[in-house]
């Protein structure tokens, strides 16, 4: 039977030293990564000519293969070398999505179920993706948890955890409401099922500490940073859902889209407010090197 393994959108990867085109299939039915989720990757954005904090993206991606048991083969400079490579082969016009990925191909000798870190491959995909419109999201508060470090491999971008966020997504919108805000477990709020979350009370923002059970995000901490050296007054602490409705203002941070206001939790609605706007500004003014405020 012929499959069809064409991509959505223009789409380039890098693998052992070859670019080749399209969705190649590199995971066959016995890889371990393919039935039991040794997988981690990273995401980074190119758009205008620039790719904001694309060496951390890397550099996070050899942490998380650490985390996983798996063998680091590129430094994070080689790939973001390998990455501006790869933009050359679009039209310079389109947003790319920049996903470095390693995975373990064998179980270890002296178990299948742990990975064995001298099978690790790399590859690096990247594909045209438009950034979001920063439209304001919707949430409601999702009835499914963030695991903790001792129940899941929180310390790594994994992409076994990402099956907990799509359906709690699923969830949401099955009810009306574009993302979910979700909660560790002990009932305390950490993030939205694909970003980061902040709330602006009386002209103080703040943001769930990271506690090791969500991915606490290089935009996220870009955020913080523009904001304090800005003036503002910047808290990393334990927040509940109750603080969340409360608030004057929510928005989200995250790779895909930087930063986005939120107009509406449950049945509070939120209006854009003054502190958003300026989030987003800065990180623009940062990004396109407009700003001195942060390095």
């Amino acid at each position: 039977m012929a499959v069809d393994t064409s991509p959505r959108s223009t789409t380039w990867t890098n693998v052992e030293g070859e670019w080749l085109a399209g969705n190649p299939p590199l995971i066959g039915p016995t890889s371990h990564a393919m039935w039991l989720g040794s997988t981690v990757f990273d995401g980074a954005r190119w758009f205008d000519g620039i790719a904001p904090d694309l060496d951390l993206h890397c550099q996070r991606l050899n942490r998380s293969a650490v985390a996983m048991g798996l063998k680091v083969i590129k430094t994070a400079e080689e790939i973001e070398a390998l990455a501006w490579e790869g933009i050359k082969k679009f039209d310079g016009k389109t947003p790319i999505y920049i996903k470095p990925m390693y995975w373990g191909e064998h179980g270890s000798p002296g178990g299948v179920v742990r990975v064995d870190g001298e099978s690790t491959r790399f590859a690096l995909c990247l594909f045209e993706a438009p950034l979001g419109n920063n439209a304001p999201n919707s949430l409601t508060v999702s009835p499914y948890r963030r695991p903790s470090p001792e129940t899941a491999m929180t310390d790594a971008k994994a992409g076994a955890l990402y099956p907990n966020s799509g359906r709690a997504i699923h969830d949401a919108r099955s009810r009306g409401f574009d993302n979910a805000l979700m909660r560790d477990m002990n009932g305390n709020v950490v993030e939205t099922a694909s970003s980061n979350v902040f709330m602006v009370k009386n002209g103080i923002v703040s943001t769930p500490i990271a506690n090791r059970t969500f991915l606490a995000g290089i935009t996220r901490a870009r955020v913080i940073r523009l904001l304090r050296t800005a003036g503002f007054e910047v808290r990393e602490v334990t927040l509940s859902v109750e603080d969340f409705a409360n608030a004057d203002e929510i928005f989200t941070t995250g790779n895909y889209s930087k930063v986005v206001g939120v107009n509406r939790l449950d049945d509070r609605d939120f209006q854009q407010g003054p502190v958003t706007r300026k989030a987003f500004e800065l990180y623009m003014h940062w990004a396109f090197g407009r700003s001195e405020s942060d390095s």
